[in-house]
C-alpha cells in the first residue's frame, strides 16, 4: 500500500482525474448539465412540433364555413337568435383543472 500512494503515476493519473471531472472547461459535470439541457430541449422540440401539426389541422378543417360555426358554438358559445344555451359543468371537471 505505501509503495502504491509513494508512486507517482498514480499522483499523476489522481490529479488528472480529479481535473478532467471537476475543474476543466469540458468538465464531466459541465457535459451532464449541458446534455440534459438538450435532452430537455427536444422533448420541447417534440412537443411544439405536435401542437403545430394540431393546429395545421385545425386550421386546415376551419376553412370550411360549417366547421367555424361548429368551432365557435363549443369554444366560445356563441349562438343563433332562436337558440338558448345551457352550460353543464361536472364536478370532476373541475378536480382536472386543478
Amino acid at each position: 500500500m505505501i509503495r502504491f500512494v509513494r508512486n507517482k503515476y498514480v499522483w499523476v493519473l489522481l490529479f488528472f482525474f480529479i481535473w478532467m471531472i471537476f475543474l476543466d472547461n469540458y468538465s464531466w459535470l459541465d457535459h451532464r448539465t449541458l446534455d440534459n439541457e438538450i435532452e430537455e430541449l427536444e422533448d420541447n422540440k417534440s412537443y411544439y412540433k405536435n401542437e403545430i401539426r394540431n393546429d395545421s389541422i385545425n386550421i386546415r378543417q376551419l376553412k370550411n364555413p360549417d366547421q367555424v360555426e361548429k368551432y365557435a358554438r363549443e369554444k366560445y358559445y356563441m349562438k343563433k337568435d332562436s337558440e338558448d344555451i345551457y352550460i353543464i359543468e361536472y364536478e370532476e371537471d373541475d378536480l382536472k383543472d386543478q
